[in-house]
């Protein structure tokens, strides 16, 4: 074994969850569809097969109380609404292109040491 633990290793942080959603299965893919420039609600419906309006309105209203999109709302008829990645949303791009990138690089071996794991699992 190497060094202990420090105990006050986690003083300072935070005693809830991360500040942000960006490990929710909506925000990042949301992220990526606002990578280009700005687009409105349906336009988003598109590429999020499997989304309900109801969890993208969610995730999106958290996205803006988070700071990382802006909600614009134009006085037109029909209504138009368009959402667009602030400078604090565009700064999480490249770190998800890094995680990106590592999963391109090892999610193979990742995928076989879990079947390894899973099988030595149901041998016990």
């Amino acid at each position: 074994m190497g060094v202990p633990l420090d105990p006050d290793m986690f003083t300072g942080c935070p005693p809830v969850a991360a500040p942000i959603r960006i490990g929710d299965k909506w925000t990042a893919k949301i992220i990526r569809c606002l990578e280009s420039g700005p687009r409105r609600f349906t336009e988003l419906q598109t590429p999020l097969r499997g989304i309900t309006p109801k969890v993208l309105t969610e995730s999106l209203r958290a996205m803006e109380r988070d700071g990382l999109l802006t909600r614009t709302a134009y006085d037109e008829i029909p209504p138009r609404v368009v959402y667009e990645l602030t400078d604090l949303g565009r700064s999480l791009l490249e770190p998800m292109n890094a995680g990106c990138e590592w999963s391109r690089r090892h999610l193979a071996e990742l995928m076989r040491a879990r079947e390894s794991w899973e099988a030595a699992s149901l041998g016990t």
